[in-house]
């Protein structure tokens, strides 16, 4: 049994001027605090990415409110041996409670020490896309493109499948064609590449890629991949397509779409197309 503080005893025997102290402490501390984490950020502002520069201003917030609260409390002559033994065992407590928020601080520090993403990069956890708005201790949290915020935990995000689609300046954007069997294939892809050559948006180096992925049903399937810089993503998906497909009809070159044709009765039956229906109680032999 820990002896039971009598707070009411303490907070008689304060006087003005302690209190006049503890307000000083706290004022003095705080602005110590901000004034450590300023220098702190620009020392390491170049060789830190934003991620890391978060989680060490938390680090010197956490730290520096202990200090001073501890200070506190002793100027207060509060006795910290049993208020410490008392925290030991509600640290146990909580500890035993929150194992899977350990979890997360710790797969949280492997994120970062990773780098596998920073704050502002757009990336992809399963079905979830959106731009890291801000890294906890805890969980990271993405603002989706419809302007929701996501909160993904870290032990979750180290264990899933995660896509960083603005890791790197440059990205390729594929375009799969379908043209008909009626149509040159080395027509189409004149026009692909001169699409690509007009486009400003789109880099000379590395070169588009153009080829013939394969012979499918209704069409012969073609591939466009051109190479952008990350930030015009949108644009290029736009402007692309719509190129494309005025050159196509410009040419002449279809882009088929499926036809569905159907057949009743027997062999010498008439087919019907997929507008047409045959009649209720129509006889299925034509003599």
């Amino acid at each position: 049994m820990f002896e039971k503080m009598d707070f009411e005893k303490i907070l008689r025997n304060i006087d003005p001027a302690q209190i006049l102290r503890v307000l000083i402490i706290i004022v003095v501390g705080f602005l110590l605090i901000r004034i450590l984490r300023f220098v702190i950020r620009k020392i390491f502002e170049k060789s830190l990415n934003p991620q890391s520069r978060m989680l060490l201003a938390k680090f010197i917030n956490w730290t520096g409110f202990i200090v001073v609260s501890l200070i506190v409390l002793s100027e207060l002559g509060i006795e910290l041996t049993a208020l410490l033994g008392a925290a030991g065992i509600l640290g146990l407590a909580l500890g035993v409670a929150s194992q899977k928020s350990l979890g997360n601080i710790i797969s949280g520090l492997f994120l970062v020490a990773e780098k596998s993403f920073e704050i502002g990069d757009l990336i992809r956890i399963g079905d979830k896309t959106g731009v890291v708005h801000s890294i906890e201790t805890l969980a990271i949290m993405l603002k989706t493109f419809d302007n929701l915020l996501i909160r993904i935990p870290n032990e979750t995000l180290i264990s899933a499948e995660m896509t960083n689609i603005t890791r790197f300046p440059i990205r390729r954007q594929d375009f799969n064609i379908t043209i008909s069997y009626k149509d040159d294939i080395k027509t189409a892809m004149d026009i692909l590449k001169k699409a690509s050559e007009e486009n400003t948006l789109c880099l000379d180096e590395p070169k588009p890629l153009i080829l013939v992925k394969d012979f499918g049903d209704s069409g012969i399937h073609l591939l466009l991949g051109v190479w952008f810089e990350k930030s015009n993503y949108a644009e290029v998906k736009n402007t692309m397509a719509i190129d494309i497909k005025r050159k196509f009809d410009e040419a002449g070159i279809t882009i088929p779409f499926p036809h569905l044709t159907l057949y009743y009765g027997d062999e010498r039956s008439k087919p019907l197309s997929s507008s047409e229906e045959p009649h209720h109680g129509q006889s299925q032999d034509q003599h």
